[in-house]
């Protein structure tokens, strides 16, 4: 008899993965590709949407053929900031530009001159000003810039809900992808902001449905429990709340290094916003207080430049082993790795490192990860409240002994855990429709931790 499973797609920036997940949450199929990019049309580099398409509807058809598995119901989650604009037929009006791509300072102005300043749509929205990133500049920028092609879109969707479109038919718009740094969603009234009505947005979004919904559909002639689809950290978080009950911090790091906090419901004020703090959204639209530092991307870029400075392979260094010895001497060699971090600063010490000053390629790395934890430090004690006894870590950095190691000196008051579900994504997308699909109740035990305890000599950095 075929095993019940649950098909549940993770698209990130670089790379999308199809997992199966069985009614125990053990993941049994996996299957990833990775899409060359290509350009919008101002030549800037962007995310390959009909690669992206094809893979959705290849990937789907691929696991339909393996007999040993029953496919119950289908889900989605991305990263966010992103819109696909639809025309009547369903087709993309544009690119999927990309949420770094620089925003017009003369339509900044215009926008935030015409609804009351930038504090306040900030501090209404929750979301700090961060141009691209707050997708719903993106949607004004089209309607000025672009004013045909916006008379031509029907609907504008977040990419979870595009691809949840795409087998569906239906566009529908979640809390935890309108809610997320998107300048969309006024929190204290929970409901749209009213720049966005004045502007005439709300048709656009689809039907506003909860994020634990699922919609009947029919694909190949077989039916499906779909779901809306997840901004990626939403789902992330939806393991942890499930197994943990006692205040906790996740630390979710991948190219951002994101610190959510559910338990934390403190109205931010106009200092957090400008150091990148934000609201992100639960998955029952809890408002979820959280910051954020670009620091995988950091690491990636700085890794990069070790490598070649000092002629090693790039990948050696994810297997580096901690060397406190080498800490406590680059804690006495540079002056300011014994001083925390007193400002918010949106890369770490390290950009500035001149490398000739390192003996080793090991030496200039343990210094990285010395700079990132300093930054991760100050990023986390913006969200961080009396109640929080623990951090999970979960994504790349849990993975880096060095990094752990070091933050766990540097909180020594907080349990630090690594998290061993390397795909809590995926895993917390099928638990938001568990009732869609598995007859079990939800798990107690999908999250195995590893504990990390401070290194000898204290260091609050």
């Amino acid at each position: 008899m075929p095993k019940a499973v649950a098909a549940i797609f993770d698209v990130g920036k670089t790379n999308k993965k199809l997992f199966l997940i069985d009614e125990n949450y053990n993941i049994v199929y996996e299957r990833s590709a990775r899409f060359v990019e290509t350009k919008d049309e101002d030549g800037e580099a962007c995310e390959n949407l009909e690669s992206l398409r094809s893979s959705v509807f290849d990937s789907l058809n691929q696991v339909m053929q393996l007999k040993e598995y029953e496919v119950k119901a289908i889900s989605f989650s991305t990263y966010g900031a992103s819109f696909v604009y639809l025309d009547e037929d369903g087709m993309p009006l544009t690119p999927l530009y990309n949420y770094l791509k620089a925003y017009p300072e003369d339509l900044k102005t215009e926008f935030y001159s015409k609804y009351g300043g930038e504090a306040k749509i900030s501090l209404e929205t929750a979301s700090p000003i961060l141009g691209s990133l707050n997708s719903g500049m993106q949607l004004y920028r089209l309607k000025k810039e672009k004013p045909e092609i916006f008379g031509k879109v029907k609907f504008a969707l977040h990419l979870p809900q595009y691809l949840s479109f795409l087998i569906t038919g239906k566009a529908v718009a979640d809390i935890t992808s309108i809610g997320c740094h998107t300048q969309l969603w006024d929190f204290g009234k929970n409901e749209y902001h009213k720049w966005v009505e004045d502007e005439g947005l709300t048709a656009k979004f689809g039907i506003y449905t909860p994020a634990d919904a699922v919609m009947d559909a029919k694909y190949a002639d077989r039916d499906f429990q779909v779901g809306v689809g997840l901004h990626d950290s939403s789902a992330a978080l939806i393991p942890y709340l499930a197994n943990f009950s006692v205040p906790f911090i996740l630390l979710s790091t991948g190219t951002w290094c994101i610190s959510l906090n559910p338990f934390n419901q403190e109205v931010l004020t106009e200092k957090e916003l400008k150091q990148d703090c934000l609201c992100y959204m639960h998955f029952k639209g809890k408002a979820v207080k959280a910051s954020r530092i670009f620091a995988g991307y950091e690491h990636e870029i700085q890794l990069k430049r070790i490598a070649e400075h000092f002629d090693r392979a790039a990948y050696l260094f994810k297997h580096l082993q901690f060397n406190p010895g080498m800490i406590l001497r680059l804690a006495n060699k540079i002056p300011e790795n014994q001083t925390p971090q007193t400002e918010f600063s949106e890369q770490s010490a390290f950009v500035e490192r001149d490398l000739n000053t390192f003996q080793t390629a090991e030496e200039a790395y343990h210094q990285l990860i010395f700079d990132l934890v300093k930054q991760q430090i100050y990023s986390l004690k913006l969200v961080l409240n009396h109640g929080v006894k623990r951090i999970f870590v979960d994504g790349g950095f849990g993975k880096n002994a060095i990094y752990m190691h070091l933050l766990a000196t540097s909180i020594p008051d907080i349990e630090v855990y690594a998290s061993s579900v390397s795909q809590a994504t995926a895993i917390g997308t099928a638990l938001s429709i568990h009732d869609s699909w598995n007859k079990n109740p939800p798990p107690s035990d999908i999250i195995q931790l590893k504990y990390y305890s401070a290194i000898q000599r204290s260091m609050q950095f």
